[in-house]
């Protein structure tokens, strides 16, 4: 019997509302829902084949456990047995440190990953936390932290009403977007040039947004940071500063003029191959512009000096009156969202509140590099214990990270490994136990982390579109139960972390003056919480305390989990709106523009003003059918332009001996791989380009597809030493390369160099 069922996509961060077909308990079909409140019907090729990946014959069924060496399938019971004994067993020994958290860009994209981690890194004690943010996103929260007084409170471009839109190191006509939930990002910025407006795109690859944009500057990759504040000095230098109705919430306008003198256009022309008189322009158009946005991503982050960078995106915005400014760049206001506070100065941000125990990398927001991970595991040193055993959730860092040989080797030495992963890939093959979640079909889906960085807010809800499949776990369940093991109590109901968050989040939310339930009981309150499992109950209880919420009778007509569920395709909350200075958390209480870790890090930024590359250097690629290393194992999703190549520039090509479609070898300072190249002037001179994700041919995997096109590892050209002093953000754009054909008789290998 055929029907159809709502699914909000999980595959990328637009969060697209999907109408999934559903014959015999199966999915057979995806369409986009016309009736979504946010996506309104669009859906990429990624949701299209929603299908195929849930359906994925590879996907692991039933737990594996390591019995003498091998991997063979076991109960739920015995497989959280060993979890417990495993992981227990560590911190006894050891002590908490010891054991490592290591989450992956999946988390986000599920429920689970976003209610049950932190509670098992709170459980365990341990600084030993490492995610997919120190090779994506962190300067971005870094910057935020320091500007806002909070590292999750980033700013976004109101893409549907701004009249000018600079993006700098971002590609969302293939990636969707990213730290700004957009579904049909190429739409709305195709309707920005058809209403009017401008489109600047900065990025050494002539992309398919580069195409679609007004101007596009082939920028030197990495110095994104000295093109932004040449930008900034511009604004100072012509008397174009115009703070607008943020002035009374910005400190340090003046310090920052003085901390930015050295940046003249003509100081970084040069560096940054961009001339002086079009960085003027630049300037001067986004003074004049009605309303503009500053956009940076992937491309602006994973560089050297990617904290910078970010900082100045916020900073332009603010000095162009254009933060927290219908048009501009303005914080989204989650539904579940804790009650806003009032106004006024907070506890701040702080880095460094401990350090890695090998290289001594300061922790941000929690957290240590992920290029760190191996060296913590394999270095013995007098200052604590190494990593001697790990809990990685839908992480796959053997790929994601930096020189993944040494991380292999490291992983198959700890005492004790669980992977939480729907797959045995290059990493999960290492653990002692492997616990499968279901397919997303079986799933429910609330997007906790990407509602507050969507660029409209509203509020969706979808459950599991089909039952769980008899013999499967809920991934609720699953990290429900890793929480208990770790924290000595394996055994008990999985119903018991639910139950004692929400015991806490009430407890504290009736201590609260400015909560709707201040004074409350927080058992009677409790009482009242619908849904049919402990999650749901999570979820209502923050939709009643969150800023649209119903209050627990506070207000009748707010938010609870029954009135998500009887709009079926969301609940739309209006346009982004002002709310400076509420977001604010610094301990001034106002944007702080130049804060002090920044001013410190600035000498680094004036001395690449002398910096010239003369070789190449390699930058990433996105693909619009793939996410990092996830869906290479779907056939529909690979082929075509998801291929793994090195493009280079035909000038490049023709100096190097290099013919289209030859395999080249390309050497780094971790490594070298060798992959056929891909000769096109879609990217600048001196620039040569290989996507992130690929490498799926080492031994022990069970990705069938992946494995037959497994491509190469781009990471392992890296050592893991190139990093973002202040967010620990690998490098992996920008880093110098050799590149050279390989010789017709010559077999082509993946090797590491020793």
């Amino acid at each position: 019997m055929s029907r159809t069922a709502l699914r909000i996509c999980p595959l990328c961060e637009a969060t697209c509302g999907l109408v999934l077909t559903v014959d015999d308990g199966k999915v057979t079909g995806a369409r986009g829902d016309r009736d979504d409140v946010f996506s309104k019907g669009f859906v990429c090729p990624k949701g299209a084949a929603f299908p195929e990946v849930d359906s994925d014959p590879d996907r692991l069924r039933t737990p594996l456990v390591r019995v003498d060496g091998e991997l063979r399938e076991a109960t739920w019971e015995e497989a959280f047995d060993a979890v417990a004994a495993g992981l227990r067993g560590a911190v006894d020994r050891y002590g908490p440190h010891a054991v490592g958290v290591v989450l992956g860009n999946p988390n986000v994209h599920t429920m689970a990953g976003a209610l049950y981690p932190p509670l098992l890194i709170g459980g365990l004690g341990t600084h030993s936390v490492f995610t997919a943010s120190t090779v994506d996103q962190m300067p971005k929260h870094v910057s935020s932290g320091l500007l806002f007084g909070d590292a999750n409170r980033i700013p976004v471009p109101d893409l549907d009403r701004t009249d000018h839109l600079l993006l700098i190191g971002a590609n969302p006509l293939e990636s969707n977007g990213s730290l700004c939930t957009a579904p049909d990002f190429p739409g709305r910025l195709k309707a920005l040039k058809a209403r009017g407006g401008t489109l600047t795109v900065v990025d050494p690859r002539r992309t398919r947004t580069a195409r679609l944009a007004d101007r596009h500057l082939a920028v030197r990759p990495g110095t994104d940071a000295l093109l932004l504040a040449a930008i900034a000095r511009t604004l100072f230098d012509e008397d174009l500063v115009d703070l607008g109705a943020t002035a009374p919430h910005l400190q340090g306008v003046a310090e920052l003029s003085d901390a930015l003198a050295d940046f003249t256009p003509e100081a970084v022309a040069g560096a940054c191959d961009v001339d002086a008189a079009t960085i003027r322009v630049l300037a001067r158009e986004l003074a004049a512009a009605p309303t503009a946005a500053v956009y940076a991503r992937i491309g602006s982050c994973t560089v050297p000096h990617g904290t910078l960078a970010s900082w100045l995106v916020d900073v332009l915005n603010a000095l162009t009156g254009n933060l927290d400014r219908p048009g501009g760049a303005l914080f989204p206001q989650a539904a579940t969202d804790r009650t806003p506070r009032p106004a006024g100065p907070g506890h701040g941000f702080a880095l460094g509140r401990w350090r890695s125990r090998v290289s001594r990398h300061p922790e941000a927001k929690g957290e240590l590099p992920l290029s760190s991970l191996a060296e913590e595991i394999d270095t013995p040193t007098e200052d604590g214990t190494p990593v001697r055993a790990v809990v990685t959730v839908g992480a796959n860092p053997v790929l994601s990270a930096p020189d993944g040989d040494r991380l292999d080797q490291a992983l198959a030495s700890l005492d004790f490994m669980v992977s939480v992963d729907p797959y045995l890939n290059e990493t999960s093959r290492h653990a002692h136990v492997v616990l499968p979640p279901p397919p997303p079909a079986q799933s429910p889906h609330h997007d906790f982390a990407f509602n507050t960085l969507a660029v409209r807010d509203q509020v969706r809800y979808t459950r599991p579109a089909v039952p769980l499949e008899p013999g499967r776990m809920a991934e609720t369940e699953i990290l429900a139960r890793i929480v208990l093991a770790a924290t000595g109590m394996h055994g008990a109901d999985p119903s018991a972390v639910d139950d004692l968050v929400i015991r806490q989040t009430l407890g504290k939310a009736v201590r609260e003056e400015h909560s709707p339930v201040h004074g409350r009981d927080p058992k009677e309150l409790a009482g009242l919480l619908t849904g049919d499992n402990g999650p749901e109950r999570r979820l209502d209880m923050m939709l009643r305390l969150g800023p649209y919420g119903e209050g627990f009778g506070a207000d009748p007509d707010g938010l609870t989990l029954e009135k998500l569920l009887a709009h079926p395709h969301g609940i739309d909350l209006g346009p982004l709106r002002p709310r400076l200075p509420q977001p604010l958390k610094t301990r001034s209480g106002k944007v702080e523009l130049l804060p002090g870790p920044i001013a410190a890090d600035l000498p680094r930024l004036r001395a690449a003003l002398r910096e010239r590359p003369d070789g190449l250097v390699l930058v990433g690629r996105r693909h619009l059918r793939s996410n990092n290393s996830w869906l290479h194992n779907v056939p529909a999703l690979t082929g075509g332009s998801n291929r793994c190549t090195l493009h280079l520039h035909p000038d490049d090509a023709d100096r190097l001996g290099v013919r289209d479609g030859q395999p080249v070898r390309v050497k780094g300072a971790g490594g070298e791989v060798t992959v056929p190249a891909e000769v096109t002037d879609a990217v600048r001179r001196g620039v040569v380009s290989l996507p992130h994700g690929w490498g799926h041919d080492r031994p022990g995997t069970r990705t069938r597809h992946a494995s037959a096109n497994p491509g190469v590892n781009v990471n392992q050209l890296l050592d893991g030493s190139l990093l973002d002093p202040l967010s620990g953000n690998a490098v992996l754009n920008g880093f110098p390369v050799e590149v050279a054909p390989v010789r017709a008789e010559a077999p082509e290998t993946v090797t590491a160099l020793t």
